[in-house]
């Protein structure tokens, strides 16, 4: 069954995570028994890879021509320097949009698992060609299986039943099945799910209720690797730095029309709002697959991106429609779900949106309409009729 380009992870059936949680050395010896006396890592996930070696990137010198293929023989790495760490198998292609697009999510990540000392990860390529995988891996930090070792590729996808690309499978350095679905638990935690066992998972969830009880711009915003945010125009700004002003958090999609209308119209309340010196800030929150074009918005725009938490904050806020306005008081807490239609609507007479504000305006429209007559309604300047049926 060929593999086709999907956004997330594939869940698969109860059935199969059993499955998968049996032993691996049993299924390491039903797979290729002549090998075992080779790999002799008791019940290690990591026998299931078929081949003694996996290769390393040397970085940067695919740039040098001859340079790179010579170091990547030399910089082989045994499958047994990988016993008890914690492993990510992941299933990726150039030619996946989605893969493009989290490749880089995933590299980031990576990056600060990879310093812990106990996390590696395993590329396991579905490129149609030796060139194409080449230049993708030259992107990655981490391993890969190699592209000629078919074989093995083979016998992964199908171990995984893996359906899907970007599919991640986590595994853990007793050899066991962390999560099948590691895209979303990057896409949605990073670096926040390690070690990726059920008791983390359970973790977050606890500390995610425990933060809507005690909301503030910190538990929004603030991770354990970033408590800042990045302007623009390249600066950092701590989120202490916005804390005690109102906040609105703005989920758009650049691609949609209505999200186009309403960036101007927030930008324009923006600037009347800082005109006045209100203390008043908008961070972004971008719904954008498409780097470039998450680029071009932010070339336009006064606000402050949040490059994180962004699947975090858009299930925290319960996100059902974009683009959404949600409001942060001067104290962390919730003032408005969702303004964004106020905003359209009333501009910067809504600010500063609180539910004495909103009432204000709920009762000049009821004067508005109290005020209307059949004359106001049907008549338009010299117009003074309406047409009638023909007898």
């Amino acid at each position: 069954m060929p593999l086709h380009a999907t956004p997330v992870a594939v869940v698969h059936p109860p059935a199969l995570e059993l499955e998968l949680m049996l032993s691996v050395e049993i299924m390491f010896h039903l797979l290729r028994p002549p090998l075992s006396h080779l790999l002799n890592f008791g019940f290690h996930c990591l026998q299931m890879f078929l081949s003694e070696r996996i290769c390393i990137r040397p970085m940067n010198c695919h740039k040098v021509p001859g340079l790179r293929d010579l170091l990547m023989r030399a910089l082989e790495v045994k499958i047994a320097d990988l016993v008890g760490k914690i492993v990510g198998i992941y299933f990726s292609a150039s030619w996946c949009g989605p893969c493009q697009r989290f490749t880089p999510t995933f590299v980031e990540a990576y990056k600060e698992l990879y310093a812990k000392g106990d996390f590696e990860a395993v590329f396991v390529s579905t490129d149609k060609d030796e060139e194409s995988f080449k230049e993708y891996f030259a992107k990655m930090p981490w391993l890969a299986i190699p592209f000629s070792d078919s074989t093995t590729r083979r016998r992964l996808n199908d171990l995984f039943k893996v359906r899907g690309i970007p599919h991640l499978v986590l595994l853990g350095g007793n050899g066991k099945l962390l999560s099948n679905g590691g895209v979303a638990l990057i896409k949605e935690y990073g670096v926040e799910a390690y070690p990726f066992s059920p008791e983390k998972l359970n973790e977050i969830k606890e500390e995610e209720e425990a933060a809507r009880r005690n909301q503030s711009l910190s538990t929004l915003l603030v991770t354990q690797s970033r408590d800042f945010l990045i302007s623009n125009d390249g600066n950092k700004v701590l989120v202490s730095e916005i804390q005690g002003k109102m906040v609105a958090l703005y989920f758009c999609f650049s691609a949609i029309k209505h999200c186009q209308e309403f960036t101007s119209k927030l930008v324009e309340m923006y600037k009347e709002l800082k005109d006045k010196e209100e203390k008043f800030e908008v961070v972004l929150i971008s719904l954008d697959n498409d780097e470039q074009s998450y680029k071009e918005i932010l070339k336009s725009i006064p606000f402050l991106p949040c490059h994180s938490r962004i699947r975090y904050l858009a299930r925290y806020f319960e996100l059902r429609r974009i683009p959404t306005l949600v409001i942060i008081g001067s104290d962390g807490k919730t003032v408005n779900s969702n303004v964004a239609e106020l905003v359209e609507e009333h501009g910067i007479q809504a600010y500063p949106f609180t539910p004495e504000k909103l009432e204000e305006i709920a009762e000049i429209e009821r004067k508005r309409l109290e005020s209307l007559t059949l004359e106001s309604l049907l008549v338009s300047g010299e117009r003074d009729f309406s047409l009638g049926k023909m007898a």
